[in-house]
Order: C-alpha cells, then structure tokens, then sequence
C-alpha cells in the first residue's frame, strides 16, 4: 500500500513536472496558474500568454495523459504475460500481439484500408489486428484441449515474425516514401497524436485491464509456479491462459492504436517492481503500472528535448532507457545463481 501512495504521488509531480518540459518550456509555476484558471474560471489576466495556455492544454496535457496510461497499460500487460508463460522476457512484442497491432495499422496508413469508417480506421486497425494476433497466437498454441508455456511463445515469436515481414513488405510496397516514414515512426512509437479523447479512451482500456487482471491475481500466482501447483489449487491453466491472453490483446490493442509500437517498457518495468514488492501479482499490478506510468512519461520528456526541435521516435528512446537496465538486471540474475 505504501508503495502504491509514494508512487501515485511521483506520478502526480512527474506528470506536472513533464507538462512544462519541452522545446519550449512553461514555468511549474505558470502550469499550476494555467490549472487554477482553468478549474475556477479565471481568465490570463496577463499572468500568461495564450501561447503557453495552448501549449499546456492543447499539447502537452493530453500528451502527458496519455503516455502515463501507455507505460502503465504496457507495464500491467509484460507482468501478465511473464507469469502466463513463466518467461521473463515475455512482453508484448514477444507473443506477436503488438507486431499484429502494427501490421494493420501500417495497412491503413499506406494503403487506407478501412479509411471508409472515417478517422477511427487507424485504431480500429490496430485494436483488430491486436486481437486477431492475439486469437492466432491462442490457436496455434492449443493443441488438443492443452496449451503450455512454451508452446505459447513459440506461437507469439513465430507469429510476431511473419506479421514483422508483412509491415516491412507493406512499406517496401508502397510508392509513397513520405506514407513509409510515417509508417516507420509510428512503429517506433509516438505521442505525437495524443489528444484528450485518445488519453482519456486509453486510461479506461487500462483501467478496466488492471481490474481483469487484479481479479486473477492469485490464480496468476499459482500459474507463475507452475501448472501443476495451478491444477491442484483446482485453476485451469488453459483457461486462465486464454482469458488473460484476451485481456492482454485488448489493452495492447488500444494502447498501440494511440502511440503505436513502444518496446522495453513491458519487459523491463515488470523486474523492478519485483525488485521493489516481490512477485504477489495483487500488489505487483499497481506497482508496475504506476512505474511504467512513470517511466514512459519521463521517456517521452527526452524524447522531445534531446534533439529539439526535431523529435526522437519514442520507442527509440525506451530502448536506450532499457538495454542498460536489462543488463543490471541480467548481472543481478547472475550473482544470485
């Protein structure tokens, strides 16, 4: 519980700290001021520019909101699916599910596939393809009326590499290279697009996941001993795989549709919390939401300063933030063997 304050806490002074970061920066004092008019009604009164109150409200709350609710959507997923297959470099990207989301979407930007239901396409796209990625993964893992562990990330990788080829094929095919390098950096991840309806959807798809998940919490830890300690509680490995695969492919799904694909974040997040609470999945859940909340909104704050005023793929910058803190973690695995 504690742990769950003190970093709700962070968050809240992380995300207010990050909403006046950037190519131009806004004082914390004039954020808060630009806050208290907005609640009370009152106006600039020459305490600040409307610049600054466009930048605030219209760019980067939404902005901050929304890669809040990403890095913990993708934090709550890497936890589920590590203990759904007992591998601690499950995310995912590992099970094909965000490589699925990816590859339609990457069809509807090139080719406007689906561009008939207007300017949802993009993330009914993504949440479809995370779905169908996530069935495929599901089908190809079941054998008879069993699925394992292993046979589970088998199916994700060897589906998550034919998805990756078609991405790549779709943008070796089109005769646009502007629509590629759209394509390209919307796979690397951006919050670029975000925008109070999308954070505001996108906290809701991880809400309501935290709380599938949270429901399952025990039956996830005898799962993450092994199915036979799962089947002697009387807990059907088969079929708690399958409900928190869908769950999984559900929030991936939206949290790709809003910032496209974002790695490290769902692989890396998860050993810390348990470096922080242990591996009791009740208390791990909100622990590695809220620091995947965190994380990525820091992420993103050095994404849109390090080379401003250009802006680094968010993905990028997850991947440079990650790699050193997979590798402690691989040396803190090793001293303890």
């Amino acid at each position: 519980m504690w742990w769950v304050l003190g970093l709700g806490m962070m968050l809240a002074v992380t995300m207010l700290l990050a909403v006046g970061l950037g190519p131009v920066a806004v004082p914390l004092d004039t954020v808060l001021r630009i806050f208290s008019g907005q609640v009370s009604g009152e106006s600039q009164a020459a305490t600040w520019s409307t610049s600054e109150e466009s930048i605030v409200m219209l760019l980067r709350t939404p902005r901050v909101l929304l890669g809040a609710a990403v890095g913990a959507g993708l934090a709550l997923c890497g936890v589920a699916l590590q203990a759904l297959t007992r591998n601690i470099l499950a995310e995912p990207y590992l099970l094909g599910v965000t490589s699925g989301a990816s590859a339609v979407s990457a069809s509807v930007i090139l080719f406007g596939a689906g561009a008939g239901i207007g300017s949802v396409s993009l993330a009914s796209g993504a949440f479809l393809g995370a779905l169908g990625a996530g069935i495929a993964v599901f089908l190809l893992a079941r054998v008879g009326s069993q699925m394992t562990s292993v046979r589970l990330v088998l199916a994700g990788v060897s589906v998550g590499y034919v998805l990756n080829a078609l991405t790549s094929l779709l943008i070796f095919a089109s005769d646009d290279p502007n629509a590629g390098r759209s394509v390209l950096f919307w796979t690397l991840g951006s919050l670029t697009q975000a925008t109070g309806t999308s954070a505001l959807t996108t906290w809701a798809a991880v809400v309501l996941a935290l709380v599938m998940l949270l429901y399952r919490a025990r039956p996830l830890d005898a799962l993450a001993s092994g199915d036979a300690t799962a089947q002697t509680l009387g807990i059907s490995p088969t079929k708690l795989r399958a409900a928190v695969m869908i769950v999984t492919a559900l929030c991936v799904g939206a949290l790709v549709a809003a910032s496209g694909g974002i790695g490290f974040v769902g692989l890396i997040v998860p050993h810390i919390a348990r470096l922080c609470v242990g591996a009791t999945h009740r208390t791990l859940l909100p622990v590695a939401a809220l620091l995947g909340a965190i994380f990525l909104v820091w992420a993103d704050v050095l994404a849109r300063v390090l080379v401003a005023p250009q802006e680094l793929p968010l993905g990028i910058v997850t991947a440079l933030l990650g790699a050193p803190l997979l590798f402690v973690l691989v040396r803190r695995l090793n001293s303890n063997s």
